[in-house]
């Protein structure tokens, strides 16, 4: 169970938003919603351990973030709206890299099985440099197949993703929440996956 309470974020001297309140169960996911510039992107990364909150606290089954430390981080895979791959590895070697950093075990096979998954079969070993933006953002995208986090926290997930992309990302997260899993994620689109709450800031 993730735990929001009387959350609030202040950029400079304009205060984003401040009294939020909320709570993710396992099997659940949460789509934050909100105009450009009303602090999602940086409540996700408060959530995500990566920016205090200018007051509330958040808490992990219970206990504040802060005082689980790695823990925490272990239970959490963030994927930001900017987040990048290495241009000059190829797919599998920044799927192995990212795996390495999370202290993930990840086979060859695996994140071959991974990228397949996200239509990148064939393209394993070339250059990310040569990928098209979508296929980059596949590239990405893959480490939600592999990377065993309990809570999964996704700013823009569907950005530059075609349809079918899009069907396979849904697929995935519904997969994640069935099995018990937590989802927040960011969309400027309708989400295409069944229930969930909705937050708006």
């Amino acid at each position: 169970m993730l735990t929001a309470r009387h959350l609030a974020c202040v950029r400079g001297e304009r205060r984003l938003f401040s009294g939020l309140d909320f709570a993710v169960g396992a099997g659940q996911w949460l789509h934050v919603q909100g105009e450009n510039g009303a602090g999602k992107t940086s409540l996700l990364r408060i959530l995500a351990g990566l920016a205090p909150p200018a007051a509330g606290e958040i808490l992990w089954h219970g206990e504040p973030i802060g005082r689980l430390g790695e823990d925490y981080r272990r239970e959490l895979l963030f994927l930001g709206h900017h987040s990048a791959v290495k241009e000059e590895l190829t797919p599998l070697e920044n799927l192995l890299f990212a795996a390495r950093l999370d202290e993930c075990a990840l086979s060859e096979a695996a994140a071959l099985k991974a990228l397949a998954r996200f239509g990148l079969k064939g393209r394993e070993a070339l250059p990310v440099r040569f990928l098209s933006a979508g296929q980059k953002r596949r590239v990405l995208l893959a480490r939600l197949a592999v990377r065993q986090a309990r809570l999964w926290i996704l700013d823009e997930p569907f950005t530059a993703l075609d349809v079918k992309a899009v069907d396979m990302l849904s697929a995935l997260i519904v997969e994640h929440v069935e099995g018990g899993g937590i989802a927040i994620l960011t969309s400027h689109q309708t989400i295409p996956l069944p229930g969930g709450q909705v937050l708006k800031i």
